[in-house]
């Protein structure tokens, strides 16, 4: 873990505890490891308190928070690496087999793009049709909830991703 402010193990005590309670009603899991998860909540607790924001602690952060949104913790790419790999990038989220002990975490590939790709794919992402509808509909970026309001929701009821993590889908 690099350098950065203090952290006391009290604040990691409850970021955990907060973290468990939140995966655990979304149907995710945190790493059963209790020395992994620790490190690596120390680490979202070092970023938010330098950036302002909770960054994954395995993946350098820009400190920009626009161009950071993807790497919010629970990131944009946690679902898809638990699907493919049983953990998420940084090892936080794990699945029910690695819960159970059925499954061992190996390590993973990085499937976040480079910088000049996600600024692509980000021009890329207009739908187009379903124009009459009375309502936007807003899209997690992290879970892929949907609604259709005028704004989308202060926290995403599924993943608890907070209201910067939508995206206009409709």
């Amino acid at each position: 873990m690099t350098e950065g402010p203090d952290v006391s193990s009290g604040e990691v005590d409850r970021l955990r505890k907060t973290l468990s309670e939140e995966a655990e009603s979304g149907g995710y899991h945190l790493n059963p490891d209790g020395d992994v998860t620790g490190e690596l909540v120390k680490g979202l607790i070092v970023n938010e308190k330098r950036y302002g924001y909770r960054a994954c602690p395995c993946r350098l952060a820009s400190g920009d928070k626009e161009k950071d949104l993807d790497i919010i913790c629970p990131c944009d790419y946690r679902d898809p690496d638990l699907t493919d790999y049983n953990t998420c990038y940084c090892g936080l989220y794990v699945s029910q087999g690695v819960v159970d002990g059925k499954v061992k975490i190996g390590s993973i590939p990085e499937r976040r793009p480079p910088p000049d790709k996600r600024i692509r794919m980000k021009a890329k992402k207009k739908v187009t049709g379903l124009t009459s509808l009375p309502l936007p509909v807003w899209r997690c970026r992290v879970c892929g909830y949907l609604c259709a309001r005028e704004g989308p929701p202060e926290v995403c009821p599924i993943c608890k991703a907070k209201k910067e993590r939508f995206e206009r889908f409709i």
